[in-house]
């Protein structure tokens, strides 16, 4: 081991017998961190439609789409391209600095969200620009949180300390769709406000009691790097969310000459900073941790099991508010809610199984959980693929429970497994690299599934709902025009708990037809029972994708090799990276 490494470890241990609780002090703020920031990236998806009632918007109306897509996109797309600029930036100048900066940031934004003085246009343009804030701030926290707890924890006890974090991390984004539908009952700016006092209390916690135990690696910042990495990730990231709106005559917008150039430029510049990583001498993305087996396997496998758990998410929102709780009797106001609780059982299975396995891989090692449990989760896909749109709820919860217990089982070893394997100078660079591909995994996740779902209905729905509409006497001219619509629209109305019916025909041609038939249209079920069919046409694609990705994943995870753990490694002077699967 060399000088710095040795210094690294003398001042742990001196920490630890000073303050023989830090590593408990580290693992309950670095989790309250990341606990708050994944809440808030899913606790404004499901209260969206309260949000635009707020503010006074129609989120179906002509344009409004964009909004609603960037309230969701604006935060995922900052984090993902930020974490790793961050991550090395904790390298440099101290990740605990980085990761007490993030929980200041995150929380004055929370403060300026809930503080919105604006209503309409300027009001969601207010929302966005302050979601992008609050991303930047979370992107501090995701970068640098599993860094902190691998210098605070020794080797055989990092998989328990990860698996806290990591449960904490993934079912704060099902907990924020149970948080936001309860909070959004009472007030939208709640949504946004109860993140204040717990990131006052993280901000200052962490300030007054976080140690820089770390081993820093001062140098000089990979401006060119930095540049192009991050536009790059954000031309992909933001032509996928305009792929996914109408443009002239299509469905969708992947023939728009902007969303082609941003993907093909976005891609040409990822290439050229892939270049740029291996001349420069200081570089943000250190391309030789590819070379650990380990590392790369489970990156890989991490992000193909981000896509899939991010694209079942915004499909289950829209299975259970826009078709099987109207079904129910229940009112479109109060699907958000209910939503959230329905998922319970995911959240519930994911906090049991998280943290057994983060233990039992300290002394297992991380692939056959892993691997196990992206298997398990495929399955469970497969059973969803399987149910009726009009599902008895028990089989339903018992797929989400088994869903949840493989995601538990994969989660904790995956990132214990990444984060042992790098050298102590790089933990804040390969921290930021997996939640990288942790978040832009959720980003790419709308655009694929989206994509996949406006598919699937643009087959079927046409005829269905122009049919729908005929047989309660809407004129044939008018039901063919909104049968042929973008199938966009209703996809949203559905995500949204929205009836669009009475917005898609307006109320001159609701006056002309007879009572009964107008009733029938605007209430709770036609809608939901006429899309059914058609969505579950596009759910068994997206199921399908989601199956493959997920067995994909647990191919490259069953690859990673043997258990390594690169503090020890060192002590070996024989040991090399190379050698690691061994």
């Amino acid at each position: 081991m060399d000088a710095v490494a040795e210094a690294t470890w003398a001042l742990r241990r001196t920490i630890d017998a000073d303050h023989p609780h830090y590593r408990w002090v580290a693992l309950s703020n670095t989790t309250l961190g990341m606990l708050m920031a994944t809440i808030n990236s899913s606790i404004v998806m499901i209260s969206l439609p309260a949000i635009f009632r707020g503010i006074h918007i129609d989120p179906l109306a002509h344009g409004n789409v964009s909004y609603l897509l960037w309230m969701i996109m604006g935060f995922l797309l900052v984090t993902a391209v930020l974490v790793v600029s961050v991550g090395r930036l904790g390298d440099i100048y101290g990740r605990v600095r980085i990761y007490s900066m993030g929980f200041a940031i995150f929380t004055a934004a929370s403060i300026a969200l809930a503080l919105d003085p604006l209503t309409g246009g300027g009001g969601a343009l207010w929302l966005i620009i302050w979601r992008v804030v609050q991303g930047v701030g979370a992107a501090m926290l995701f970068a640098n949180s599993a860094a902190i707890l691998t210098d605070a924890f020794p080797p055989d006890r990092r998989g328990m300390a990860m698996g806290i974090n990591q449960v904490a991390a993934i079912a704060g984004s099902f907990i924020g769709l149970i948080a936001g539908g309860l909070l959004s009952e009472v007030d939208w700016r709640l949504v946004f406000f109860v993140s204040v006092p717990f990131g006052l209390l993280g901000t200052i916690w962490s300030y007054a009691s976080l140690r820089e135990i770390g081993e820093r690696s001062p140098a000089r910042i990979d401006v060119w790097g930095n540049l192009t990495f991050g536009l790059g990730l954000t031309a992909i990231l933001v032509a996928i969310t305009y792929g996914i709106q109408p443009y002239g005559g299509s469905t969708m917008g992947w023939t728009n000459p902007w969303v082609d150039a941003g993907l093909v430029g976005g891609a040409a510049l990822l290439a050229v900073f892939c270049i740029i990583e291996t001349k420069v001498p200081e570089p943000m993305f250190h391309m030789q941790l590819f070379r650990i087996k380990a590392f790369s396997a489970g990156n890989l496998a991490g992000w193909l099991a981000s896509i899939a758990r991010g694209g079942m998410q915004f499909m289950l929102i829209i299975w259970l508010q826009g078709i099987w709780l109207p079904l129910h009797g229940y009112k479109f106001a109060d699907t958000p809610l209910w939503a959230g609780i329905y998922l319970l059982p995911l959240t519930i299975a994911f906090l049991a199984a998280g943290p057994i396995s983060g233990y039992l891989s300290d002394r297992f090692g991380a692939r056959a959980f892993a691997t196990g449990g992206l298997l398990i989760v495929a399955a469970s896909f497969a059973g969803l693929m399987a149910l009726p749109t009009n599902f008895p709820y028990w089989e339903f919860a018992a797929l989400l429970a088994i869903n949840g217990i493989g995601s538990g089982l994969f989660s904790s070893p995956n990132t214990t497994a990444i984060m042992n394997a790098v050298p102590a100078s790089t933990r804040g660079a390969a921290s930021g690299m997996r939640s990288t591909f942790f978040n832009s995994g959720t980003s790419l996740s709308i655009g694929i599934f989206f994509s996949l779902m406006i598919l699937g209905l643009a087959h079927n729905l046409p005829h269905t709902l122009t049919s729908g509409l005929e047989a309660h006497h809407v004129p044939s001219n008018i039901a063919t025009a909104i049968g042929n619509a973008p199938p966009v629209a209703s996809l949203f109305a559905a995500f949204l708990g929205y009836n669009p019916i009475q917005t898609l025909l307006g109320p001159h041609v609701l006056s002309t037809l007879p009572p009964t038939d107008a009733a029938v249209l605007t209430g709770r079920t036609f809608f939901p029972s006429l899309i059914a069919g058609p969505f579950h046409d596009g759910l068994v694609v997206v199921f399908a994708m989601a199956i493959a990705m997920s067995v994909i994943g647990a191919v490259a995870s069953l690859f990673r090799g043997a258990r390594y753990v690169h503090d020890e490694a060192e002590r070996r002077p024989t040991a090399t990276p190379a050698a690691q699967g061994a």
